[in-house]
């Protein structure tokens, strides 16, 4: 695979420097219209996992055509608190955008619609693209649905787009068989901005393009408040747990029960292994552990790294006072409880171990960065990845 056969990851020290120097000279040099070509999309599947995913192959897809990638806004959806809508958060607030650059070229769709396009993107030059049977949604079913609900209609109107035209296309994936075709039928002299109402990619990430995560890097500002955050609450050693536990996973997993999903469901490729016919067996527990699972897990991790504290990130109930009585008070048991999904990825992915949900994507995130970084984790009902666990009795 390509991403996986390049050389190792660079040290910490190197990678911050190089990060640096690539940043003076971004500021130094003044945008210019890229004749290659761009790429725009909606990250409009799923909240920050499965945009994370889409995005990773959305930037080997902008690579394989050689167009920069107008890099999207993260979708956060926080209609429980004001101002009860979706939120477009820069990629910059939580990644260094630079960063990207050391893989392909990119520039933030905040800054192509401000600096770029008005003057070679005009509005009644901007059309879009999708794929013929997408169109078939909209009314006069030759139209691409680019703003139809939510959140395609809202992201559009953030960026400030209304498009002028459809071109609508079949018979061609995004993947590389394909890229001859995507260079014929869309050369950037007569299609300068491919705009598509979704992620050029699939769900979950494909394999070969797992290792594009060594671009991801956090920004300086998410690093210094993550670092004082595990600093003022967590004593190290400490083992990081995912519990994706929510009325809606329920729901989810219980599709497991009628055996149509097979071992491949949601984000499971990165524990079971991404070939099918190879692939262990997706199990309940793996999917939603239950408490016992999760003492099980959490009391093998703690002993193995002689843990002094256990941090939860969770979308539902934390089980936090459970696990507390399980350590009485030789470990410390923290659950931040904040509205930032991102402090709690970075939080983990800074643990000495870390025990994820195979099916979620959310830990799927975690999962990489850790990759990249050397540091071990393991899934609950998984101690040891592609190899499911015997129920056995701690």
């Amino acid at each position: 695979m390509a991403v996986k056969g390049e050389a190792g990851p660079l040290t910490a020290s190197c990678w911050l420097l190089l990060v640096a120097l690539l940043t003076c000279r971004s500021l130094a040099k003044e945008l210019t219209w890229d004749a290659n070509g761009y790429v725009l999309y909606c990250p409009c599947m799923g909240r920050f996992g499965n945009q994370a995913d889409h995005f990773l192959g959305s930037l080997a897809f902008a690579k394989m055509l050689n167009r920069t990638l107008a890099v999207p806004p993260w979708i956060v959806y926080r209609h429980h608190i004001p101002p009860f809508t979706n939120v477009h958060v820069p990629y910059s607030e939580f990644f260094q955008l630079e960063a990207l650059s050391f893989y392909h070229r990119v520039v933030s769709l905040e800054d192509f619609m401000e600096k770029l396009a008005p003057g070679n993107w005009p509005s009644g030059q901007r059309n879009a693209y999708c794929f013929e049977t997408a169109a078939q949604r909209s009314p006069d079913r030759k139209s691409c649905p680019m703003k139809d609900g939510n959140p395609f209609g809202p992201f559009w109107d953030y960026v400030g787009v209304e498009f002028d035209k459809s071109v609508l296309f079949g018979g061609i994936s995004f993947g590389p068989y394909h890229q001859p075709q995507w260079m014929k039928r869309f050369p950037p002299s007569e299609h300068p901005v491919l705009a598509l109402p979704g992620a050029p990619a699939q769900f979950p990430v494909l394999e070969e393009h797992v290792g594009l995560q060594r671009y991801v890097v956090w920004s300086h500002k998410m690093a210094k408040e993550g670092e004082e955050h595990i600093a003022a609450l967590l004593t190290r050693p400490y083992v990081g747990i995912h519990l994706r536990i929510g009325v809606d996973w329920q729901n989810a997993c219980k599709m497991l029960k009628s055996d149509d999903t097979g071992p491949h469901f949601m984000a499971s490729p990165q524990c079971v292994g991404y070939n099918r016919q190879t692939a262990a067996p997706l199990t309940m527990t793996m999917c939603l552990p239950d408490l016992a699972e999760i003492r099980r897990a959490l009391k093998l991790w703690v002993k193995k790294t002689s843990a002094r504290s256990v941090f939860i990130a969770t979308d539902s109930e934390s089980h936090s006072g459970e696990i507390q009585k399980l350590f009485k008070d030789k470990v410390k048991v923290v659950s931040l409880q904040s509205n930032s999904a991102q402090m709690d990825l970075y939080v983990l992915g800074r643990a000495d171990h870390f025990i994820g949900n195979c099916v979620s994507s959310f830990s799927a995130f975690v999962k990489r960065e850790r990759d990249v970084h050397g540091l071990p984790s393991s899934f609950f009902g998984m101690d040891t990845p592609g190899k499911v666990n015997h129920r056995v009795e701690l």
